[in-house]
């Protein structure tokens, strides 16, 4: 129990570790969840406030993922198998959602996909390759970043049922696909409507 409780505590206060919201206010002097899509995470961090400000964002985001991994591996020990997966994954998981509700920003912060890239890599190296993989190919195919969310959390599903990590990671995994697919219903409606931003969109305007 003292592990778990551990793993989870540690993974939800690195999520709160809210790069948008943080390098906005002290770079750029905004709240980045009233711009663009009106969230704190490294997409509208592209979106409204330009590709380099973006990747900064992205890179913390997913070495927090990572971080929350490599120190429940430290830890307790464990590795990535029947044993110590739901650990990790538990880890992973709170940091999500310490990055989508964190406590000092009202719990609106943003939607958690460059953490769990980062969650990838550091449970595998190679499967956060393949994560990143097919989350380029299927935002560069469709030209919308949102897909390219959707085809990660399903990878992530998958790979937890192929891998056999146990009942607790797969649920862990189909929860935050959930989670994932309820946060972004707006960008799907917006598809539908032909209202939401393309990532062509988003690489012109940041050319100019």
């Amino acid at each position: 129990m003292k592990e778990i409780i551990i793993s989870a505590v540690v993974g939800y206060l690195l999520g709160n570790i809210q790069a948008a919201y943080i390098l906005g206010k002290l770079i750029k002097k905004v709240d980045i969840r009233t711009m663009g899509q009106g969230n704190a995470g490294a997409s509208n961090a592209v979106e409204s406030l330009g590709w380099k400000f973006g990747v900064l964002v992205a890179i913390i985001d997913v070495l927090k993922g990572a971080v929350s991994i490599l120190l429940i591996k430290m830890l307790f020990k464990v590795e990535l198998n029947s044993e110590g997966a739901f650990l990790l994954y538990l880890a992973g998981y709170t940091a999500i959602l310490g990055h989508i509700y964190p406590f000092y920003m009202n719990f609106k912060g943003g939607k958690g996909t460059a953490t769990l890239i980062g969650i990838l890599l550091g449970m595998n190296p190679l499967y956060g390759l393949i994560g990143i993989l097919f989350i380029a190919a299927t935002t560069f195919l469709t030209d919308y970043i949102v897909l390219g969310s959707a085809a990660l959390t399903t990878y992530v599903v998958v790979l937890t049922y192929l891998k056999d990590f146990g009942p607790g990671p797969l649920v862990l995994s189909i929860l935050g696909a959930f989670l994932s697919m309820s946060l972004h219903l707006k960008n799907y409606r917006r598809i539908k409507l032909g209202t939401e931003t393309r990532l062509s969109q988003v690489l012109r305007r940041n050319k100019k």
